[in-house]
């Protein structure tokens, strides 16, 4: 399958204020898709995966499986995986150095190939990401590494029948990719210790178990993975992607009009909607039918509020910047710290220049509230920057201008036909 390429030259173009009306529906998680897509090359059987959302990272994924040999085909949001067999050991740089999340198949091709070349990988600039916690839990069960010209370089000595592994950081990656790994490691029991719990963790091991692996501990901090000999195809659906909703949930604060976003997990965004609650936003959620209603906020009685990213079930580093363009219209002074990714600032200085009163000290944004923003010439720097950076131009009084903003489409599915249908006009120049 052809993979959307993106040109870091294209800009969104807008023209504000503007209103949010009418429904919005979430699509499948691209964090949570990603590594499943990777965990796929643990069998040889057909893997129907529902609720795909159409995305630059899931085309790069795509190309990274057949260029193990899998046979993807697309169907609408279905994606349909087959192979006889993997056919080949090497993944090569192109595909590989878009998205840090291709690193997921360096464990598994080795599970499988007993042994793997895999390009070290690439994403957003937000700061220094390193694979050495996916390397040092891979090396305990038995895969030795090296790093050469750019790729890591694999083999797999066999492991023992126990291994603990401790994770000096609760990595979503290195989690994901440990637990995947393990999986197919038949006769060995691994216990991972200070994982990650995001949900999108959860729907992989919901995936792995259902293809007939043996993980214990979801939803907790130590993970445990009796290995098996064989996994099998299955039929698998993706859940809602939790970022997605929280964007245009914070999007519905700031410019909505009775806006309706379908597809809301309540659970994965508590932390959210606990923030919404202590500024003093007003919504209707609806956890039976997972809809949210929301509408504009009014500046009058809303609370400052002290926010700091933590891993989940702490408040999201991929919603810190979008939190931001909303706390910058609250009156008094509210602050963020970013403990996640240190360069995940980025887009402060783009927010000063359409009018915000945000100053940072260290990794706290100090943000003093503004009654309005105005449009400006902006650029973006990574992904969530972007959609950040959209709100505050939706939002905006006059034209802004979005530079390098094709981030964006790399985490949000038909975004302009979404937007559309709520009324609001963008316009994209590559």
């Amino acid at each position: 399958m052809e993979s959307l390429e993106l040109n870091t030259s294209g800009k969104i173009v807008v023209n504000g204020p503007q209103t949010a009306k009418g429904d919005i529906y979430i699509s499948g998680s691209k964090n949570a898709v990603l590594p499943i897509m990777a965990a796929c090359l643990l069998t040889d059987e057909k893997i129907t995966l529902d609720n795909v959302p159409d995305l630059a990272d899931v085309s790069t994924m795509i190309d990274i499986l057949e260029s193990a040999g899998k046979v993807v085909d697309r169907i609408e949001d279905k994606l349909i995986i087959t192979s006889t067999s993997l056919e080949d050991f090497e993944i090569p740089y192109e595909p590989v150095r878009k998205m840090r999340a291709s690193f997921n198949v360096f464990g598994p091709l080795t599970i499988k190939m007993k042994k793997a070349k895999v390009a070290l990988p690439g994403g957003c600039s937000i700061g220094v990401r390193p694979v050495n916690f996916h390397l040092e839990g891979l090396k305990k069960l038995g895969i030795e590494s090296k790093i050469e010209h750019g790729f890591a370089l694999s083999k797999f000595n066999g492991a023992e029948k126990e291994v603990n592994i401790s994770l000096k950081f609760p990595s979503v990656g290195a989690t994901e990719h440990i637990i995947t790994t393990a999986t197919l490691i038949y006769g060995t029991k691994t216990i991972i210790s200070n994982c990650a719990m995001e949900p999108e963790i959860s729907d992989l091991i919901d995936f792995l178990n259902a293809m007939g692996a043996d993980i214990i501990g979801k939803n907790t901090s130590t993970i445990t993975i009796n290995g098996v000999d064989k996994l099998h195809g299955l039929n698998y659906r993706v859940i809602p992607d939790r970022i997605e909703a929280g964007t245009y949930a914070i999007m519905g604060a700031l410019i909505g009009d009775n806006l309706t976003i379908h597809n809301i997990c309540y659970d994965d965004l508590r932390i959210l909607f606990s923030t919404f609650d202590d500024i003093g936003i007003n919504y209707e959620l609806n956890k039976e039918e997972k809809t949210l209603k929301i509408s504009k906020i009014k500046n009058n009685n809303l609370n400052n509020v002290i926010l700091k990213t933590e891993p989940y079930p702490g408040f999201p580093t991929d919603l810190q910047p979008q939190i931001s363009v909303l706390l910058s219209l609250i009156k008094g002074k509210s602050t963020i710290t970013e403990t996640i990714f240190k360069s995940r600032f980025n887009h402060i200085d783009e927010l000063n220049r359409m009018g915000a009163n945000i100053r940072l000290e260290d990794n706290t944004a100090i943000i003093d509230g503004v009654d309005k923003l105005t449009g400006a010439p902006i650029e973006a720097t990574d992904l969530r920057a972007s959609a950040a950076l959209l709100i505050a131009g939706l939002l905006a009084e006059g034209e802004t201008i979005i530079s390098n903003v094709d981030h964006i489409f790399r985490g949000y599915e038909k975004l302009e036909e979404k937007l559309n249908k709520m009324g609001l006009k963008m316009t994209y120049i590559d």
